[in-house]
């Protein structure tokens, strides 16, 4: 790497992580707020709030990485355009195609640490998070929900009234139906707990099976039960699709697929995973026109408030596409990818018109 190359990655590097340190530390404060309200119900101590916005953390990441890049990207190329280090690389014989290079460049560093934040790191913690704070409050899972949690598998419908954190199922009916659709059994259990490959063990249950106009009862302690509902599924209760795993939201689709579901929210999420770490060299993109620039006065606040406000544009229009596209039922692709390609079109255009100039 030659030595201009190092000092634009040195100077965007540092920028980019204040801004991100100065964002967590910010949406953490947040958090707290929101956690304070909930202290002292049940187990839950300001240990536990603590623990659970640490947790939290690697989530955070992933989300503000590709504002974090354009607003560091802005600030930094911002600076270097007032003390005139950009205009002297230019008539240096730099063109704005390899000043573009060495930033994407280090863009592909910050996109690499996104995918791997939104993959390998912010799942699990996402999810040990939830876990922990329900433990905290001694409540299950669906405790939230009204009915609890369906899930379909082949002809046989399955409803769990209650998941504790460590996916074990409480109050558990089964209605299996036979291939001209008429109930043939029902089965209620007290409990299960997963038994790998694919099986639950319930206990305590109690099997209806109708046959034409008669019924008959039985009941066992225990049931060795094969389904295709396992804990990855379940996580889907404790997780949002957003902060899945490409690899969890793919089994799942899988399952909704296999089952005849619509899985379109699914669908855009995997593509969303896929598309964001991409982000982060469109913002970089974006930033570089703003460096061509030096205003000498009040230049450089103005540039990080412009920043600011395109940055909650671009998320903002993340989750407006994604809604649109669920709802109107778009392609995947097209929603996750859209807001992504308008800003790369938009620092094409400026790029454009900067060489213009």
């Amino acid at each position: 790497m030659k030595l201009y190359q190092r000092y634009l990655a040195k100077e965007v590097a540092l920028s980019v992580l204040l801004v991100l340190v100065a964002f967590l530390a910010l949406f953490s404060f947040f958090d707290l707020i929101g956690e304070l309200r909930d202290i002292g119900k049940g187990g839950y101590k300001i240990q536990h709030a603590l623990a659970f916005i640490t947790l939290r953390l690697p989530g955070r990441v992933y989300e503000l990485m590709p504002i974090a890049v354009l607003i560091g990207a802005l600030y930094a190329l911002s600076t270097l355009a007032r003390h005139s280090e950009i205009t002297v690389l230019r008539a240096s014989g730099m063109s704005t195609g390899r000043l573009l290079s060495t930033l994407l460049q280090i863009a592909v560093v910050f996109g690499l640490i996104t995918l791997i934040m939104g993959e390998l790191v912010a799942p699990p913690a996402e999810r040990l998070a939830r876990q922990m704070r329900l433990s905290a409050f001694g409540k299950l899972v669906s405790q939230e929900l009204r009915t609890g949690l369906w899930v379909k598998d082949g002809m046989t419908f399955i409803n769990v009234r209650a998941v504790t954190p460590d996916a074990e199922l409480r109050n558990i009916r089964i209605y299996e139906f036979d291939d001209k659709a008429r109930l043939a059994s029902v089965s209620e259990a007290a409990e299960g707990y997963y038994v790998p490959p694919a099986s639950w063990m319930l206990k305590n249950v109690v099997r209806t099976s109708l046959d034409n106009n008669r019924g008959s009862v039985s009941s066992e302690k225990e049931v060795l039960w094969q389904s295709a509902l396992n804990p990855d599924i379940l996580s889907v209760l404790l997780v949002k699709p957003e902060s899945m795993s490409i690899l969890h939201l793919t089994s799942y689709i899988k399952h909704l697929r296999a089952n005849k579901q619509n899985s379109q929210r699914y669908e855009i999420a995997l593509w969303k995973k896929a598309v964001y770490p991409l982000a982060a060299l469109v913002m970089i993109a974006l930033a570089l026109p703003f460096g061509y620039t030096h205003n000498r006065v009040a230049g450089v606040s103005l540039k990080i408030f412009a920043g600011v406000m395109i940055g909650v544009l671009f998320h903002m229009l993340n989750g407006l596409f994604s809604s649109l596209g669920a709802i109107n039922s778009w392609p995947a692709f097209a929603s996750a990818a859209a807001p992504s390609l308008l800003f790369m079109l938009a620092a094409a255009g400026m790029l454009w018109w900067v060489e213009r100039r």
